[in-house]
């Protein structure tokens, strides 16, 4: 009987090492298709004549830097989304006195990705995607 059941057992590890090369190339072929996919992120400030200051960072900590958005005007950046793990972008936006901090795009998630519009109530998401929501309201700095 324990020699029936190694048989099989040396079988399917001949059939694994046949397979092997096969499967590795499908895996290349997978992750270079998948890699090469660009995501777009963009904040539209329309706001009321007023200076949107945007800051994102990515998740690996890859600092886009402050940008200053005028009324009316677009900041958008493209990337390659990560091929393993997940890609994050968060961004902080100042208006005035006022601050918002929110996700601007993960990997996998519909609701954060692509594109957000700036108003004087707050960020709204997704205008692509009907219906738009309002995804974080304006903040004041606490006084203490």
């Amino acid at each position: 009987m324990a020699i029936r059941n190694n048989k099989p057992a040396i079988v399917m590890m001949v059939i694994n090492k046949a397979l092997l090369p096969a499967v590795v190339l499908a895996t290349i072929i997978i992750i270079t298709a998948r890699h090469s996919v660009q995501e777009t992120v963009s904040v539209a400030n329309l706001l009321s004549n007023k200076i949107l200051i945007v800051h994102c960072r990515s998740g690996d900590g890859d600092d886009l830097g402050g940008h200053a958005v005028a009324a009316g005007d677009t900041l958008s950046w493209s990337f390659e989304p990560s091929v393993v793990g997940r890609t994050l972008f968060r961004c902080k936006l100042a208006v005035e006195d006022r601050r918002i901090s929110f996700v601007a795009y993960e990997q996998y998630e519909e609701a954060f990705s692509g594109n957000w519009i700036v108003r004087d109530d707050g960020v709204y998401g997704n205008p692509n995607h009907l219906p738009t929501f309002l995804m974080a309201a304006w903040k004041r700095p606490s006084t203490a």
